[in-house]
């Protein structure tokens, strides 16, 4: 009877044993329950694998299973993660940096349900009147039907006509803008067809596509566009779908516009060619609606106020204001959807998002924010014993507001919940109940366990992380001397209060504050996008399972090159998205096979063994390589490879050394991108980047997902930059990054209309001396000042 009792403690252990997952290397861990739990190690150690592509995805896969098959069907497929054995699971909710979906009608509103309670809201208590929920919600239309209703006894009622309220704005259908294109982007009027007027990609002059307009009879081909009478210039941009004989077929016309919106701008941008996409971004010109001010909401539910304030104002307003707005309202018949609408906002306000708005669309927002939004839904959520997985949730926030996370994280903990997180800052490690460290380096050099245990046992271990856990940086000695300035004259978008401001130039020059302050809108609002001037942002790269490291930067082309040369062939010949791919898989390396409404299932390629290109290709050689084993390599052995000998080529080792100065000699130059972490990513961009000519870098958090270790790799990186000549203005909240600056710039001194001035510019011993922001207080306890 006894062991019986003691049978439930047993359970108190998530237990992992023998992980594979991408670089993992038979990892077996016990996790306490119901405990906060950090994974640390340098990016690419495969903490990620451990948290994200095995306990959770296996909670994950266990759960949909429990769904009938039917269901199952409309649901992603999801393997099972390579691991020997998983115990102890509980429901896993994921709080990643995954941007919230960009679809144009989702707003922060809607994605945290504060629309839907303030709609019911302003149904009740709105005067005047004008209906229920649905006539304030933008994306319902107002819609109207007559005819007759046939009652349960037979019985016809004539209806005249029955009105279903909607709040959204007809002339937008809810969006807030409207889009028009811009015909100096798509016409040159100064030519004929023939001679090439139609600037979108892939109406040649010669091609079929243009051929049915100068075919068409509607109009003379040779004469300039410029020239045309108004009948014909509707005919080539309006005309409706019409037949015509073009090169002696019958063919369907229609008019440029139409066409093109249909084939271009109809569809998701992110999924168009990069060359269509651009020409896209640049012909589309969106502007706000002026039939509802950009409120997305028709004149009806703009009419209707509580206390002088229409729905629309209050999703204007900064939510800090909106909560007070709420505090107004004092009515016993609302008072639970009140108070909802008050925690909600409270929530938001105590994760240091108090400076959105809630009309805010929810594309806009940054990694770091997005992630704090989903961990507002989690918190007000009545679910406990669940398992909560968090990615860096500190990305994008000032120390002052990683004291706010670190609470919430041990609110969720004390709710009776276990807590997984993924971690590389100290003030957050140092909260953990348990850690696990992997290690010791990234790619095929981590994937093992270095230290598994207390904070303290950490911190007394030899590993790289518990060696640089208690490190600080200290302030430099001398700073530069600024070789110009930049200057920066009444900055006024979207927070920032009519900012004068001189960025030096030839340093090292840092922009911080809270989240929220106004950093990002006063560097990439103010500092014009010309010639010279490269940035270096946190957008996510776009690439699919066939995209590596070796095709992304440009790399494979003068690998490509080589190997044609040597071998007297097509460079097409190396390239798996090619000629050169295997028939089998077609370049891919796996076999896909779609088993309907069970999960796909991936085998590697019989034909290739998974290598993606024919046999014969194979046989051909550079420098006693073949073109898979090059792919196979990791950066640092690429670039010894290409850099001398008979395999030098100058080309490649490069953009190699590039990859090399970002911490990225690790990577395997055929490591499919969708493998990379978040931190990998950045620094493959920037690596890029560094090899455009600019003499000013803009760099948004380039901290973001690096290891302690690695932070002093990225100073070195950042100073051969300025010494080399360049301007390096950083975006940053780290202090290592702060105490190395020549120059800092602090804006505040809180988040959004409290924000938008600065605070401090000088040098980082100045801010430390001084101690008056709250950046300066966090700067000088880092430093020990």
């Amino acid at each position: 009877m006894t062991d019986r009792v003691a049978l439930p403690d047993s359970h108190d252990l998530i237990r992992v044993k023998g992980a594979r997952v991408n670089n993992l290397k038979d990892v077996s861990v016990e996790i306490p329950k119901r405990r906060l739990s950090a994974f640390t190690g340098v990016s690419g150690s495969g903490k990620s694998s451990l948290v994200f592509g095995t306990i959770a995805a296996e909670s994950r896969r266990l759960i949909d299973e429990t769904y009938s098959t039917f269901v199952q069907g409309f649901m992603p497929s999801l393997p099972r993660p390579e691991v020997d054995a998983l115990e102890g699971l509980t429901t896993a909710i994921l709080v990643d940096q995954e941007r919230l979906g960009a679809n144009p009608r989702s707003t922060l509103g809607t994605v945290t349900d504060a629309n839907a309670m303030l709609r019911s809201l302003f149904s009740r208590l709105g005067t005047p009147y004008i209906g229920g929920p649905t006539a304030f919600s933008f994306n319902i239309p107002t819609t109207r039907a007559s005819g007759v209703l046939t009652g349960p006894k037979g019985e016809k009622k004539i209806v005249q006509d029955a009105v279903y309220l909607g709040g959204m704005c007809a002339e937008c259908e809810g969006r807030g803008t409207v889009s028009d294109l811009d015909l100096s982007v798509i016409l040159d009027e100064s030519t004929s067809l023939r001679e090439g007027a139609i600037l979108v990609p892939g109406y040649t002059a010669d091609g079929w596509l243009v051929a049915t307009f100068i075919e068409s009879g509607f109009f003379d081909p040779d004469k300039p566009i410029a020239e045309y009478t108004e009948k014909e210039r509707h005919d080539l941009l309006y005309k409706q779908t019409t037949k015509i004989k073009a090169k002696g077929i019958n063919v369907s016309y229609d008019g440029l516009i139409p066409k093109i919106r249909k084939s271009m701008f109809s569809k998701d941008v992110e999924s168009l060619q990069p060359h269509i996409r651009a020409f896209v971004e640049r012909a589309a010109v969106f502007q706000t609606c002026p039939a509802c001010d950009g409120t997305r909401l028709n004149e009806s539910a703009r009419s209707s106020t509580i206390g002088g304030a229409s729905i629309a104002d209050v999703c204007a307003m900064q939510i800090t204001d909106a909560a007070a707005w709420v505090r107004g309202i004092d009515d016993p018949g609302v008072a639970p959807l009140v108070a909802g609408l008050l925690h909600l906002f409270d929530s938001f306000v105590e994760i240091g998002l108090g400076y959105l708005s809630l009309d805010r669309p929810s594309g806009t927002l940054s990694g770091g924010e997005a992630q704090r939004t989903k961990m507002v839904r989690a918190l007000g959520s009545a679910l406990t014993d669940v398992t909560y997985v968090f990615d860096e949730p500190t990305v994008g926030l000032h120390p002052h507001d990683i004291a706010r996370m670190n609470k919430l994280l041990l609110d969720l903990r004390d709710k009776g919940n276990t807590v997984l997180v993924v971690e590389h800052k100290p003030e957050t490690i140092a909260i953990a109940d348990h850690v696990v460290d992997l290690g010791p380096g990234a790619g095929t050099g981590g994937g093992t366990v270095c230290f598994e245990g207390t904070v303290e046992g950490l911190l007394a271990s030899d590993t790289l992380t518990g060696r640089h856990l208690g490190h600080r940086a200290r302030l430099k000695d001398a700073v530069r001397t600024p070789s110009g300035r930049l200057e920066i004259r009444g900055a006024t978008e979207h927070n920032l209060q009519d900012v004068d401001v001189d960025v030096p130039l030839g340093v090292l020059c840092v922009v911080t504050g809270v989240a929220g302050s106004g950093k990002s809108s006063l560097i990439h609002g103010s500092i014009p996008a010309e010639e010279g001037v490269v940035y270096v942002d946190q957008a996510a790269i776009k690439g699919s399972r066939r995209s590596n490291p070796a095709t992304y930067t440009g790399l494979l082309e003068p690998i490509r090159k080589a190997f044609a040369k040597a071998n007297g062939v097509k460079p097409a010949l190396f390239s798996a998205n090619s000629e050169g791919a295997c028939p089998t898989c077609k370049g891919n390396g796996m076999i896909y096979t779609e088993l309907g409404f069970m999960e796909t299932v991936a085998t590697p390629c019989e034909d290739c063994g998974g290598r993606r290109f024919q046999a014969a290709v194979l046989e051909l050689r550079y420098g006693g390589l073949n073109i898979a084993e090059v792919l196979d390599l990791p950066v640092a052995e690429a670039h010894a490879f290409f850099a001398s000998g008979e395999a030098r080529t100058p080309a490649a080792a490069t953009i190699l050394e590039r990859l090399e100065d970002v911490g990225l000699g690790y990577l395997k130059l055929g490591q499919p991108l969708t493998t990379l972490s978040g931190g990998e990513r950045q620094r493959l961009k920037l690596a890029m980047r560094m090899g455009e000519k600019g003499g000013v870098y803009v760099l948004d958090e380039p901290t973001s997902g690096l290891h302690l270790a690695d932070v002093d790799h990225l100073l070195g990186l950042l100073d051969r930059l300025v010494d080399s000549g360049k301007s390096v203005i950083v975006i940053e909240h780290h202090q290592a990054v702060m105490a190395h600056a020549d120059w800092i710039i602090d804006l505040g001194p809180g988040a959004g209309h409290d924000g938008g001035r600065i605070v401090f510019e000088g040098t980082p011993a100045d801010l430390v001396a001084a101690a008056a922001t709250l950046t300066g207080q966090h700067l000088a306890a880092y430093v020990g000042a």
